[in-house]
């Protein structure tokens, strides 16, 4: 394990050094970029007389202004130098043609739809076309835009680059993917196999949201599209929203079920509901309406994320009033992808300008949340382990006692009945039953339900009267006897019970037998246990979780 985990740190220590590198800028653009200008599509525009009046372009307004539809985009003219290819960031566009015209006065043309993009995608979801050769040098660049849906922009981010600098932006992009989809693999494996072990719903999750952030990061990256040639270019756009809204949400759910209960507690855990609920059904949305509603779909995935970034505070100062453990580890999980949430919102209602790198910084945030909550999951394994060391060393010590149970602490049958026969005055007795203890089992295993008898018997000796007598009497049954005057109510017992932290937050409930009477010699015994016995069983036919109580039974009959 220790080994898998220091791999996984390599790698992602491998995604820093790669984004923060030197030629980092260079894997993003692979070349100088261009600042382009806007027409909005008219009938009878051509390529020859769109190049010849470039006035008719508005090169002021932002590209996201002009909203969806039909546009031609004339780049400004190229840097000298010769070029083989053009780059731009992947966006929505139905179909794309691209003219280049030459200084020598010649024009050509390379056209591509979104059913075909998958054999130009390139590392980085850029779309890389080859300028055709001609002796001449390209001068200026022009593509009509069809179906664009323009939630990002037009033509994003374009650039002209040589096949040598192309090459180099995909060696240094395959690393720093390499080094994400190797993160993410290693810590799924890992997970995988923990799982089949222990068994606990926050790593089930937790394998989820990696696989989520496995086909997120094949989507966004443009590998998917490159591995698979034939798959639609707007196809892939809607599994990355769907991948983003489900990576969200599992973020969400992981937390809730790694906290302990009383952090989700009341309204905090609804809202957190409306908060998954928000971010799986807006990706979902965006997934299934696409082109419908582009401008709408991508504000509403917009604020879908701002409830996360809402709820997130809300549940750190909840953990930190209720004294969580986990508070530290998931503050710092939680920062990388709330930062990169924060500017991504900034950027998509147009606060800030787009960047290649902070398109790819969702991926390496949600690596960094999941490496995180990574080292959560160890150091609650590792509290496991020391909670199981524990109990074992108590229950070597409780057996070298006779007279006691060896699993619990508490007297055990033998020396209950000797220390309770013989008491002076009418007495009270319980017998406690744990209601469904074979699922318990079957749950959590044998060693967390051992764990939850020790618990309950803390709870039975927290409430013992002053005088009275606790013992484990079976598998799962306990017996209480105290003095009758004493009162003590069974609605006492049940709300210990409730209020109890029991291991990985089981819900744990128990039928009770009530029954009052002398307990000067034996047979008082075996009289007071029979009629209590008996109205337990009356509780558990009753539907459980519940008390009976013998006299109040014979008086009903």
């Amino acid at each position: 394990m220790r080994g898998r985990f220091w791999l996984t740190i390599w790698m992602a220590i491998g995604a820093i050094v790669a984004l923060l590198s030197p030629g980092t800028a260079a894997a993003g653009l692979a070349g100088p970029s261009l600042s382009v200008c806007i027409a909005r599509a008219a009938p009878g525009m051509t390529p020859d007389a769109l190049f010849a009046e470039p006035g008719r372009f508005d090169c002021a307004t932002p590209q996201r202004d002009f909203g969806a539809g039909d546009f031609w985009v004339l780049s400004q003219p190229l840097p000298a130098g010769r070029f083989a290819v053009v780059r731009m960031s992947s966006v929505w566009q139905d179909r794309v043609t691209l003219y280049v015209r030459y200084t020598d006065g010649a024009i050509r043309r390379v056209a591509f739809t979104s059913a075909d993009t998958g054999r130009l995608l390139r590392l980085g979801a850029a779309i890389q076309v080859d300028i055709p050769d001609r002796a001449a040098p390209a001068q200026r660049l022009l593509w009509h835009i069809e179906g664009a849906g323009n939630i990002r922009g037009i033509v994003l981010g374009p650039v002209v680059a040589t096949h040598e600098g192309t090459d180099h932006a995909q060696f240094l992009l395959a690393l720093f993917y390499a080094a994400i989809l190797g993160g993410a693999g290693s810590l799924l494996i890992h997970n995988l196999a923990l799982l089949t072990v222990l068994r606990q719903p926050f790593q089930a999750v937790y394998c989820g949201l990696l696989m989520f952030l496995l086909l997120y990061t094949l989507s966004v990256s443009g590998l998917l599209g490159h591995l698979m040639p034939g798959l639609d270019n707007n196809d892939r756009q809607r599994l990355n929203w769907l991948m983003l809204g489900l990576c969200g949400a599992a973020i969400v759910l992981f937390a809730r079920l790694f906290f302990e209960r009383r952090v989700f507690a009341g309204w905090l855990g609804r809202a957190s509901e409306a908060v998954m609920a928000a971010l799986v059904g807006t990706g979902l949305l965006a997934a299934v309406l696409a082109p419908s509603h582009m401008i709408l779909l991508h504000y509403l995935i917009t604020a879908s994320f701002v409830t996360l970034m809402v709820l997130v505070p809300l549940v750190i100062v909840r953990a930190w009033r209720t004294r969580s453990r986990y508070l530290g580890l998931f503050a710092l999980a939680w920062s990388a992808p709330i930062v990169m949430a924060g500017l991504r919102i900034a950027q998509a209602v147009g606060l800030t300008g787009w960047h290649f790198w902070l398109d790819q910084s969702t991926v390496l945030s949600m690596m960094a949340e999941a490496l995180i909550s990574s080292l959560a999951i160890t150091f609650r394994l590792r509290m496991l382990q020391q909670q199981r060391d524990a109990a074992r060393a108590g229950e070597a010590i409780a057996r070298a006692v006779a007279d006691t149970d060896p699993l619990t602490g508490l007297a055990n049958r033998r020396a209950f009945m000797r220390q309770a026969i013989g008491r002076v005055g009418a007495q009270t007795l319980f017998v406690i039953d744990l209601d469904h203890f074979k699922t318990i089992n079957d749950t959590i295993g044998h060693d967390g339900g051992d764990e939850v008898l020790r618990t309950v018997a803390g709870v039975l000796e927290a409430i013992r009267p002053a005088g009275g007598l606790v013992a484990r009497i079976g598998g799962e049954e306990f017996a209480l006897i105290f003095d009758r005057h004493v009162g003590l109510s069974p609605a006492t017992l049940f709300d210990a019970l409730r209020s109890a932290r029991m291991p990985f937050d089981v819900i744990v409930t128990a039928s009770i037998g009530i029954s009052s009477g002398p307990l000067v010699q034996e047979t008082d015994w075996k009289a007071l246990y029979r009629r209590a016995d008996r109205a337990l069983y009356a509780a558990k036919a009753a539907g459980r979780d519940r008390a009976r109580d013998a006299d109040a039974l014979q008086m009903a009959a």
